[in-house]
């Protein structure tokens, strides 16, 4: 007897994916209908049900997939369409800025092109088999070279000219001291007291740096290393676009935007951080996924998760991007336990090491998210929580106005291509860049100027190199990529250039002066304990015990060696201050009384005191 053949068609990946992601949304606007008000109001998230939302969006999904909708898949991506649009009205009639009016319009138009063209399933570029051109190798390593100085130059400028304050450089530099004497990452000068950096930040990653810190052991010389890790993300960068089907010329062109890009060498500005590390660790965990090679893949995932406690974010996304591409592609290109290992790893590694650092140390920085965190708990998965809720609260946090310069400075160079793809499984990979450096309302976050922009840049740059290689039109792609490095390099000489040079021309009309400083300042013995103001720790860190001023406690700098002062910055002494009595004076006439005495001093505005 013949077997009847089941009317039900089990939908696809894709189709259940965008089932979800209707019901998800569709559940979202209800509740939103429910409980409607300002988005800038924490309460108004408060009065919002995270239990309503996934029950009825674990309803919608089913009833989708019960009635078989996921067989039309242009009715799905309209649905989504639609439910885009009415969130959109309806949060900027009660929350309305132009900012966030232009961000509802580009996400409205993304999920345009979604309804009317649906996902690009066209077969990926192969890697690129052609002839080498050693001139546009020769350009990059000129190019390389030249990034390496001139940030190099800029940085050591920031040590000699005594612009490195104690948070963050004067704290890395004395750990490095500690390291090369002890093995351990310990300071006196973060915590006003004997601590483990890794109670603050769990950055293992550092060691890598020690060997050669040791042969130098100076603070210049971890300036240095730092431009020295930013510049080898040209490597992997390089393989990438060999591996995407990039030509030489495309190639250079890639790791020339990434050298002259704002937010690269304008990171360096605020001196040494582990995130330095992101960008090209990263770049060599996607180098190593594309192209299949797995001890590769468990090495970089390793090293990256090294960086730092929320570099978890970075590989999560990266496991989670991986699995989705490979569910939605090609039985024989699979990567899905690849993908699940490093997003399992990833949320494990992060769970660990928050938890020790509650336990153990300062916690995590969840003050960053105060703008998401409406129920007081100060955890993070009050963020998740909170954007599963109502995500236009994290577009609308995104749009904030002091973030748009940001996104100018990001995203222009790039000239958008990490959004231009009918690949949707690739905007995963945004997830760092919206949720690392613009829904955090912590303003150095969204600063070019800073080192939370590494992480994301490897994302960013990842995406340039799939995108273009996208493109067919050879001509077009050239185009694009040349167009890119001229706009990179006009915005790096308006925002970064004048602030790398004036270090360098500082130290030039100054010198003697710096060194005159630098003499008294060796006078003091390398075992003596010292309290100095925040720009004159870095160069005094090559010993054990060291405190700022302005973070350390009374009793704390009477019991030091010696101090030393500067009479042109008076905040370093607010605690101290008096009526009609400024606090550098009443700090002074505290040492006095406390038997120190004017050891040296240079132009009545740098003072030594010793103890007698």
């Amino acid at each position: 007897m013949e077997q009847k053949k089941s009317i039900i068609k089990p939908p696809n990946i894709s189709a259940t994916i965008q089932c979800i992601l209707v019901g998800w949304l569709g559940s979202v606007l209800i509740e939103y209908l429910i409980n409607p008000g300002p988005l800038n109001a924490l309460s108004t998230l408060s009065e919002m049900s995270l239990l309503r939302v996934l029950l009825t969006a674990t309803a919608f999904t089913a009833l989708l997939l019960l009635l078989q909708i996921h067989t039309h898949g242009a009715l799905l991506r309209w649905a989504l369409f639609g439910i885009i649009v009415c969130l959109s009205a309806l949060t900027l009639i009660q929350s309305f800025s132009s900012a966030y009016l232009v961000f509802c319009i580009l996400t409205t138009l993304l999920v345009l092109v979604y309804a009317l063209k649906g996902a690009n399933s066209d077969s990926l570029p192969q890697p690129y088999t052609g002839k080498k051109v050693n001139m546009c190798i020769w350009i990059t390593v000129v190019l390389s070279v030249g990034f390496f100085l001139v940030v190099s130059i800029w940085t050591v400028c920031r040590v000699k000219t005594f612009s490195t304050p104690s948070y963050d450089f004067g704290i890395f530099s004395q750990m490095f001291y500690n390291m090369k004497e002890s093995g351990m990452p310990i300071t006196t000068l973060e915590r006003d007291g004997l601590l483990s950096h890794f109670k603050v930040h769990m950055s293992p990653i550092y060691y890598l740096l020690l060997p050669f810190y040791c042969i130098v052991p100076k603070p210049a010389t971890l300036q240095v290393l730092q431009a020295a890790i930013l510049v080898s993300a040209v490597i992997p960068l390089w393989l990438l676009g060999k591996q995407h089907g990039l030509s030489p010329w495309l190639r250079m062109l890639t790791c020339a935007l990434l050298l002259l890009y704002p937010a690269y060498s304008g990171g360096t500005s605020y001196d040494i951080h582990e995130n330095a590390f992101l960008t090209p660790l990263i770049l060599w965990l996607f180098y190593a996924l594309d192209s299949r090679k797995g001890l590769l893949t468990a090495l970089f995932t390793v090293l990256v998760l090294m960086v730092k406690e929320d570099a978890a974010v970075y590989t999560a996304v990266i496991g989670l991007f991986v699995l989705l591409r490979s569910v939605l592609g090609k039985k024989e290109n699979s990567q899905t336990l690849t993908g699940m290992l490093i997003l399992i790893g990833s949320v494990a590694w992060f769970l660990i090491v928050t938890g020790y650092l509650s336990k153990h140390g300062d916690g995590v920085m969840t003050y960053r998210y105060k703008n998401f965190i409406y129920d007081g708990s100060g955890s993070l998965f009050t963020v998740i929580k909170a954007v599963v809720m109502c995500p236009m609260k994290a577009l609308y946090e995104c749009a904030d106005g002091e973030k748009l310069e940001f996104i100018k400075l990001t995203i222009l160079p790039l000239l958008a291509l990490p959004f231009l793809t009918r690949r949707y499984e690739r905007f995963l990979l945004l997830i760092p860049y919206f949720l690392i450096n613009l829904m955090s309302d912590y303003q150095y976050q969204h600063d070019i100027f800073f080192q939370y922009t590494y992480g994301a840049t490897a994302c960013l740059f990842y995406l340039v190199v799939v995108n273009l290689a996208d493109i067919k039109a050879t001509k077009l792609r050239l185009v694009t990529q040349t167009t890119a490095v001229a706009v990179s390099l006009i915005l790096l000489c308006q925002t970064v250039a004048p602030v790398a040079v004036q270090y360098p021309k500082k130290y030039l009309l100054n010198r003697s002066n710096y060194l005159q400083t630098q003499q008294l300042l060796d006078t003091i013995p390398s075992d003596a304990a010292v309290t100095a103001t925040t720009f004159y720790t870095t160069p005094l860190s090559q010993r054990s015990l060291l405190y700022d001023v302005r973070y350390t406690s009374k009793e704390t700098i009477l019991g030091c060696d010696y101090v030393v002062l500067t009479t042109t910055s008076q905040s370093c002494y607010e605690q101290y201050a008096s009526d009609g009595v400024s606090g550098f004076d009443n700090l002074v006439s505290l040492l006095l009384e406390n038997g120190f005495t004017l050891d040296s001093q240079l132009d009545d505005n740098f003072q030594i005191y010793r103890k007698a």
